[in-house]
């Protein structure tokens, strides 16, 4: 089945530059939009699996409308991809209920990964901001609940829930914190991938979180992902 992409950014040049790159690489590129106004009414009419989202444009800004886009549609899956390595954009990514976070420095073949990740149900974090991520949502007095990391709603102690996990699962959600996507799973697990992703949505589930970003924050905050290890 083909991807089908949205490109939000306010410069021709880089809608033109990743169109190409997307393109290239078999991904249909099936809408564009220059504001975060514009994309919502852009993505309604294209029903794209994933949108590319900038950050600072006129006429709406990109966190904005990801948490419009997130709102109207749960399926929705949002790439933020920016140049500004800023705390206020990564978090307020997440809040906004963004699946991946890239910065624009990536190599083309990361963000065509990104993409192909995230339309699988994925999530992706750009590795230059992944330890702050988890340094503020594992910190003391933060949870992974109540609003916080993209709408991940409230639970029962995040400890409490984890021991819900069955030895499998648990190793679903190891094999996650090493940022696997399904079929790596299911190769690590010798089982089929609609199996795998069928243990990941049960992990989800059991978190109360929606996606693996907030996964992987829990199993910080819990302390199990010191801990974790590959099964087998």
């Amino acid at each position: 089945m083909t991807i089908r992409v949205v490109i939000v950014d306010d410069q021709p040049l880089m809608r033109a530059a990743f169109r190409t790159i997307l393109e290239a690489d078999g991904l249909d590129v099936v809408g564009e939009a220059a504001s975060g106004d514009e994309a919502v009414g852009v993505v309604a009419a294209n029903h794209p699996d994933v949108v590319i989202m900038d950050v600072r444009m006129p006429g709406g800004d990109g966190l904005t409308a990801t948490a419009r886009l997130v709102g109207h549609r749960s399926d929705v899956r949002v790439l933020v991809l920016t140049t500004f390595d800023l705390d206020e954009y990564l978090y307020g990514a997440l809040q906004a209920g963004a699946a991946g976070f890239l910065l624009k420095n990536a190599s083309p073949e990361d963000l065509i990964r990104a993409v192909r990740t995230l339309a699988e149900g994925g999530a992706v974090l750009d590795p230059a901001v992944t330890g702050r991520v988890m340094a503020r949502f594992a910190g003391p007095g933060l949870r992974a609940g109540g609003g916080r990391a993209g709408g991940a709603r409230a639970g029962p102690p995040r400890a409490a829930t984890l021991a819900t996990l069955t030895e499998r699962e648990k190793d679903v959600l190891a094999l996650l914190v090493g940022g696997m996507s399904n079929a790596e799973i299911a190769a690590a697990l010798d089982v089929g991938e609609a199996t795998a992703k069928t243990h990941v949505s049960r992990v989800l589930a059991k978190l109360g979180v929606r996606d693996r970003v907030q996964a992987v924050i829990v199993a910080y905050e819990t302390g199990f992902a010191p801990t974790a290890r590959q099964p087998g």
